[in-house]
C-alpha cells in the first residue's frame, strides 16, 4: 500500500514495483525516493500480510546477507507502519511465539503463504508484528538503526467495494464471499502441489480498520499522523483508544478533561520515544479505552512489553485494567470476565464488561540499561462471530470447527 501526502500522483506508476516487492524492496524504495524528488510530493509505504510471508517480510536478512545499517535506514524511513491485522487473519502474534498469551490464537492463519505454499514453523517470528518489533530490538543494538519500529495499523483488504467490518454486517472480501447461505463452505485457498484445500471462506475474519490522531481531517493531517505513527488497529470495532507515555504522570490525570493536553505538554503520544528518563524514574503511561457504541463492552486493557537483555528478547503482557471490578493478581485479571453470547441467536448482551476503561500504569520491571518497547492491547466481551449471524440469517447448520464467537 502506497500512500501520498498531497500533490498530484499517478497510481499506475506504482503498480508494477507489487509484484517484486518482497524479494526488492529496496527497488520499491529507490523509486519512492526518486518520485518524491520529482514530484514534491510525500510519499510512504506499508507492508501487507506479513503473515502470508513465509518468513520474508520482517527477515533479518537480505537476499541471503546480512541487513547493513543503510538497508535498515532506508526501511525504517520508507515504511514506517504495520498491517497488524485484516481479513487474511491476524498478525499481531501467534501462540507459538507467544505461549503465555491467552489471547495469541485470534484469527490465525498460518497453513503457507497466499498461494498455498507450505510454512516452518523457523518462518513465524520473521511475520508478527510482537516478534518483529522484538527482533528489531536486537538489530538496532547490532547495526545502530532499528529497521522495524513500527506503529501498528489494520486494514479491511476489501475487493467487494464495501468496508463493512463489524460482525453483524460483513460482506466478505470478495465477491464470490458476499453474503449468501453457502458462501462459508468455500475454499479460499488451496495447496499449491496437491490442490487440496488449506483455508475455507469461513477462516476469513471482518477484518479491521486502521485509527488514526490526526489535527484534521485533511490528507496532510492523516498522513502526517501515519508518518509519526499516531495511529492503532482496530478488528473491526471502531474503538476509541488514546496513550501517553511519560517520567511523571501522576494517576489522577488519566481522568481528567484535558488529559491529552497534559500527555502532549510532559510525555509522547502513541509512536512516540521516551528517553532520557530521569535517574530512578520509571515510565508512566496514561491509557484510555472507549468501546465501539454499537458494539462490545470492554473486556480488559493490557500493556504488552517487550525488551532486549543482552542479546536475548522478551516479552511480558500486564492487565493495567479490568472491568467488573476485578482485582489483578499476577498481573491478570482475577477472572475471566465470562460471556453473554448465545450462539443460535446470534446475539449477547452488554451486561458484562465496561464501556469505558482508563488506567495510570508505571513499569515495575523498569531497567534504563535495556531497550524496550511497549503497546496496548484493548480485549472487547466475547461476541457472535461474522460465521453466527450467517448461519441465523439463513437458518443453516456449519459443521463443528467453525468459529462461531469471537473475542
Amino acid at each position: 500500500v502506497v500512500i501520498w501526502r498531497d500533490g498530484p500522483y499517478r497510481v499506475n506508476q506504482v503498480l508494477p514495483f507489487s509484484a517484486v516487492y518482497s524479494w526488492y524492496p529496496e527497488k520499491l524504495w529507490e523509486f519512492m525516493a526518486r518520485y518524491e524528488e520529482k514530484s514534491g510530493v510525500e510519499i510512504l509505504a506499508i507492508p501487507h500480510n506479513g503473515n502470508l510471508s513465509n518468513g520474508q517480510m520482517y527477515a533479518e536478512t537480505v537476499k541471503g546477507k546480512r541487513m547493513t545499517r543503510d538497508y535498515a535506514e532506508r526501511r525504517a524511513r520508507w515504511e514506517p507502519l504495520f498491517e497488524v491485522t485484516q481479513a487474511k487473519g491476524d498478525g499481531e502474534t501467534h501462540p507459538i511465539l507467544s505461549p503465555e498469551d491467552e489471547f495469541a490464537d485470534f484469527e490465525t492463519w498460518d497453513f503457507g503463504d497466499s498461494f498455498g505454499n507450505p510454512k516452518e514453523n523457523g518462518q513465524l517470528q520473521y511475520e508478527y508484528a510482537r516478534s518483529t518489533l522484538m527482533n528489531g530490538l536486537r538489530l538496532s543494538d547490532k547495526l545502530g538503526a532499528n529497521p522495524f519500529k513500527y506503529g501498528m495499523i489494520g486494514s479491511t483488504d476489501s475487493h467487494v467495494s464495501l468496508s463493512t467490518t463489524r460482525e453483524d454486517n460483513w460482506f466478505g472480501k470478495l465477491p464470490n464471499g458476499e453474503p449468501s447461505a453457502e458462501r462459508s463452505s468455500a475454499v479460499f485457498v488451496r495447496d499449491s502441489k496437491t490442490g487440496e484445500a488449506r483455508v475455507s471462506d469461513w477462516e476469513l475474519s471482518a477484518a479491521g480498520l486502521a485509527a488514526v490522531w490526526a489535527k484534521d481531517n485533511t490528507r496532510e493531517a492523516i498522513f502526517d499522523a501515519l508518518a509519526r505513527k499516531e495511529v492503532y488497529a482496530t478488528t473491526g470495532s471502531r474503538l476509541t483508544v488514546r496513550i501517553f507515555g511519560g517520567w511523571d504522570f501522576e494517576p489522577d490525570e488519566v481522568e481528567r478533561h484535558d488529559f491529552a493536553r497534559t500527555g502532549y505538554a510532559r510525555g509522547v503520544p502513541m509512536g512516540g520515544d521516551l528517553t532520557n528518563g530521569p535517574d530512578g524514574k520509571a515510565p508512566s503511561f496514561m491509557i484510555r479505552a472507549l468501546r465501539d457504541p454499537d458494539n462490545a463492552n470492554l473486556d480488559r486493557v493490557q500493556v504488552i512489553k517487550g525488551w532486549l537483555d543482552g542479546n536475548e528478547t522478551h516479552e511480558r503482557i500486564y492487565d493495567v485494567a479490568c472491568s467488573d471490578d476485578r482485582a489483578i493478581v499476577n498481573r491478570r485479571c482475577e477472572r475471566e470476565v465470562g460471556s453473554t453470547v448465545n450462539v443460535a441467536d446470534a446475539s449477547y448482551t452488554n451486561t458484562i464488561g465496561d464501556p469505558l476503561l482508563t488506567a495510570h500504569w508505571v513499569d515495575p520491571d523498569f531497567d534504563p540499561d535495556q531497550r524496550a518497547f511497549y503497546y496496548v492491547r484493548v480485549i472487547e466481551i466475547p461476541k457472535p462471530r461474522w460465521t453466527a449471524y450467517d448461519a441465523k440469517f439463513y437458518g443453516i447448520d456449519l459443521p463443528d470447527d467453525v468459529r462461531m464467537t469471537t473475542q
